[in-house]
Formats: structure tokens, sequence, C-alpha cells
């Protein structure tokens, strides 16, 4: 059928010029073959006729003519003069023709043909079986070439998948890995190589990826892959290597034999070191959360017990009690801030003491070099600060506009000693000692073993002393 055959050309996808050596070489012997000027290789199209290869023209195309009609036939046509034949009064280039079918694929697609601009006699049978043999061979040529262009194709294709699976390989850091069984050879990509610690260049095997294990970890994995060779279950395995990585691999068995035993095993391996990281990480959080949870608890009802103890009625009590639970939510965030890894000294005196100063921040001086301070030394420390600030703002030093805070610290020996010194504001009266909420600030620290709060309530001005290991 037509359709089939331009299906059959459209696949071959034959150019007009097609520059082949192997189809020249069949056109100049067709010609020498009959003594003739002009050969042509014909490919019939639906409409037109097109001579890929040609000797003795520079003609490329043309209309429907003879090669049209040979394709009709299962022999060679011969046309010695075609002004003496019907079928062909328009074609007066050339008046003699003899061309063989070329087929491929079981379609006529076209011709090798010889032609002449003058009529001649016939020619021998033996030529003409001849003739028939050169457009066998080139039938072979289009079939083998055409063959040899998907193959090249898809070797290109393949190739191109196997660098879009690699690049997402390593875009992944995913390690894969192709374990010939029997010999114990394994063919790796270079992170399952780095993730295991091994040799970048030489040829590995599974006994090296074993020794590359952690001793703790071995007998897991290696009744994991029994696993798989037994009962035919997929590999899964998270274990630790001796560089101190931690690898989730996963992999399956391809192929066995007629007995069933594994012969090649596939499988790629992840680095999930910063997983487990995190994990652990998280881990640690959520037990200190809880501890720091239970902590604050109990000192909630600590400074609500001290808190009502000073307080003469309920407005007294909501307004000291709530400054006091500020003063540990703002620590609290502080240490979400970090992770509950700690604060830095500044940072707390800073958001403990500032909003006191509104007025004039210069009333406060800071002098110390930073340090950071555990989770229970912060918060603590930030319930003294408040105690002492939030009372020079109501009796002390920040109540006027003349008076001064100076806190100073240093660190000695792993030891922080604070000092708080009020001076320039009213004069401390001796009743101020039992209202100022000592207590409290003595007994902020209580949880934190060796340290120590001593507070003088001097005429001029409070002074507090604070010190604890910060270990």
């Amino acid at each position: 059928m037509a359709r089939q055959r331009l299906q059959v050309l459209r696949d071959l996808d034959v150019p007009e010029g097609l520059e082949d050596a192997d189809f020249d070489r069949l056109t100049r012997l067709a010609a020498r073959l009959l003594d003739a000027p002009v050969s042509l290789l014909v490919v019939v199209g639906a409409d037109r006729e097109y001579f890929p290869s040609r000797f003795g023209t520079d003609m490329t195309s043309g209309p429907l003519g003879f090669a049209a009609h040979t394709i009709a036939e299962t022999a060679p046509m011969l046309v010695p003069d075609a002004l003496a034949d019907d079928r062909f009064t328009a074609l007066e280039a050339f008046r003699f023709y003899a061309g063989a079918p070329i087929a491929v694929n079981g379609e006529r697609i076209g011709a090798l043909c010889v032609l002449d601009h003058g009529p001649r006699p016939g020619i021998d049978e033996h030529r003409l079986d001849q003739l028939s043999d050169l457009a066998g061979v080139a039938s072979s040529l289009f079939e083998l070439k055409h063959e040899a262009g998907v193959r090249a194709r898809t070797a290109a294709e393949l190739i191109r998948e196997e660098w879009r699976h690699a690049l997402t390989l390593e875009a992944g850091q995913v390690g894969s890995w192709v374990w010939d069984v029997p010999t114990g050879a394994v063919t790796g990509n270079d992170i399952v190589r780095r993730m295991y610690g091994l040799d970048p260049v030489k040829q590995i095997t599974a006994d090296d990826f074993f020794a590359a294990i952690d001793e703790d970890h071995l007998d897991a994995v290696r009744a994991a892959v029994q696993a798989t060779f037994d009962d035919g279950v997929d590999y899964v395995a998270e274990f630790r290597v001796k560089s101190g990585r931690w690898i989730s691999s996963r992999g399956r068995v391809y192929q066995r034999n007629a007995k069933s035993e594994p012969l090649v095993m596939m499988g790629v391996s992840l680095d999930i070191t910063e997983a487990r990281r995190a994990a652990d990480h998280t881990r640690h959080l959520l037990r200190e959360l809880n501890h720091r949870v239970k902590n604050t608890l109990a000192m909630t009802q600590s400074l609500a017990r001290q808190t009502l103890k000073q307080s003469d009625n309920a407005q007294e009590f909501i307004d000291a009690f709530s400054g006091r639970l500020r003063t540990l939510s703002d620590a609290h965030a502080l240490l979400a801030d970090h992770d509950w890894s700690g604060i830095g000294m500044a940072e707390l005196v800073d958001s403990q003491v500032a909003p006191y100063s509104i007025a004039d921040p210069g009333q406060v001086k800071v002098l110390g070099e930073d340090v950071e301070l555990p989770p229970d030394h912060a918060l603590g420390l930030g319930i003294v600060l408040h105690e002492l600030a939030s009372n020079a703002a109501r009796f002390g030093a920040l109540s006027s506009g003349e008076g001064t805070v100076r806190i100073t610290w240093e660190v000695k020996d792993r030891e922080l000693h604070l000092t708080w010194t009020e001076s320039g504001g009213p004069r401390v009266p001796p009743e101020r000692a039992t209202g100022f909420g000592s207590r409290l600030i003595q007994r902020s620290l209580d949880k934190i073993l060796g340290s120590s709060v001593s507070l003088d309530f001097a005429p001029e001005g409070v002074e507090a002393k604070v010190s604890f290991p910060l270990d």
C-alpha cells in the first residue's frame, strides 16, 4: 500500500543530497555497467522523485517519471526509446532508461537506474540482472544504514539518560552501587566511595564495604543483606561507618540463577549524618525543654509565694507578680532564640534593665566583657536584675533624673562576679531593707551551687553583689 511505502520513506528520512560514498559507488558502477552517461538512485515520494545519489547530472529531484513506474514492477524495467512509449512521451530529456526497484522492509521505495539522452537498442538479460543485484545492494545499504542510525540515536539517548541519571545522583548526593555477588566486585560512583572512605580509583569489593562499617553495626548490616538473599525482601539498613558518618542504604537483588542464588544486587546509599545530628539535637532540646518547664513552674510558684508575702493588697500582688512573670517570659524567649544553649550577659542585662531607663538611657552604665550564661543561670540572674531595676525605678536611683546605676561584672576562674551600684538617687531609708524583696533576690539563684547574693542598703544607694560559677 502507498501509505505503508510512504511511512517507510519517512522512517528512512532520506535527504535529497545524501552525499554517501557507498551509494555514490553504486551509481558509478551502474553507469559503467551499461556504459551510460547518467545514473541515479531515485526515491519516489508522494508526488515527486528525489535523487539522493547521482552520477553525470546535478539534478536533485524531478516530477514523477520512470522510477514511479519501476516500483510498480517486481523485475527491472527497460525503456529503449521513451518517445516510442506512450507512458513517457512528455519526457524528452532522456530517451533511454533501465532501472531496477529498491525495496526496504518489503516496500519498494525507489530505483537504481541508468539513462541516456538518445535511444538505445535493448540490452542483454545478464546486464539487467547485474543492475538488479546492484539495486539489491542499495536496498541492503538503506536497511543497514537506517539500523545503524537507529542504534546510534538509541546509544546517544542512553548516554544522555546516563548523564542525566548521574547528574541527578550527584545533585542529590546519592551514592549508587552494583554488586556482582559471585565475584564480590562492586561498581560504585564517586559519591558512595567518599561516603565509605574507599579508594577513589581502584576496584572495590563487598568486603571493602563491610570493612568500612563500624563494628557495632556490622552484624545488623550482614543480617539485612542475608535476608535479602534468602527471602527476597528489600535490603534496608542504617549504620555508622568508621569515619563517624551515618549512612542509610537500600537495595534489591535484580538477578538470580536457576537455583535462585543471587547474582546481581543494586542499591543506593545516602549520607544521613546531618539528619541524625538534627534528630539528636531535637531530642536533646525536648529533654532540655522538659527540664526547663519543670524548673520554670517551680520558680513561678516561688515567685507567687514571695510576691504574696510582700503584697498588702490584690492589686499590688498583681502588679508585682505580672512584672516578674514578664521577666521569666523574656528570659525564656531569649533562650528559645538561642536553642536553649544560653544567653549572652550583655543581652540579658539589656533586656532586663533597659526598659527602666527609657527617660535617660545614660543613667545606666554597663561595663563588662560579654560572656555566655547557662540557661538556669540566665533565668535566675534575670529575676535578680528585674527586681533591682524595678525597685530602682520606683524608689531608687532611676526614680529621679539625677540618679545613676552602674552595672559591672568580671569573670575569674570561670566564676562570674557582678556588682550593681546605685548613686545620686533619693536616700535609702532603713525600712527599705525589709520591703525591697531582698529574700526573692537572694533565693533566685538557689538552684545554682556555689552562688551568692549580698545586698547593702547604704543611705547613698543600694549595692548588690552577685557571684556564681559558670560551669
